[in-house]
């Protein structure tokens, strides 16, 4: 090229050794020839297998259910717990215990179902009103002198 003469776009030209020609394999033994980087036999050698193939374990696709439809989960019932050792915590010197006096003393969240359960002892008389309660929190309750009404 002259010295005087601009640069055009079709003198330009990569760098020596910057393109490497493309491998073109399973084109003989010389380059990635023969197995063409797929190892020996098997399933993968082969180009066989089909999208979402676990193996012969039974398909996602096919584990799941094909049709959306009735789910009991929507009528499940879900309770606010107490157990009784927070009731004589809340309560120590007995009385009436309603869901009302529970949220305010913040054991349970308002517009919940309060059901109460047997863990730990209680030793003072508690006039327990709530959703439901387990046998053993009623025995409890009754054998330390107090009463339980179900709303």
């Amino acid at each position: 090229m002259a010295e005087n003469t601009p640069l055009r776009i079709h003198h330009l030209r990569p760098a020596p050794g910057s393109n490497k020609s493309k491998v073109r394999k399973g084109r003989g033994e010389a380059s990635k020839g023969k197995t063409s980087g797929r190892g020996t036999k098997g399933t993968r050698a082969r180009n066989k297998v089909p999208l979402g193939f676990e193996g012969g374990q039974v398909p996602l696709q096919r584990r799941l259910p094909k049709f959306k439809g009735f789910s009991n989960a929507l009528f499940k019932t879900t309770y606010q717990v107490v157990n009784l050792d927070r009731l004589g915590e809340l309560f120590p010197e007995g009385g009436d215990v309603t869901v009302e006096t529970l949220v305010a003393n913040g054991a349970v969240r308002k517009n919940q179902l309060v059901k109460v359960l047997g863990t730990g002892d209680i030793s003072v008389a508690l006039n327990v009103q709530a959703h439901a309660f387990s046998k053993s929190a009623k025995e409890k309750i009754a054998a330390a002198g107090g009463s339980v009404s179900e709303l």
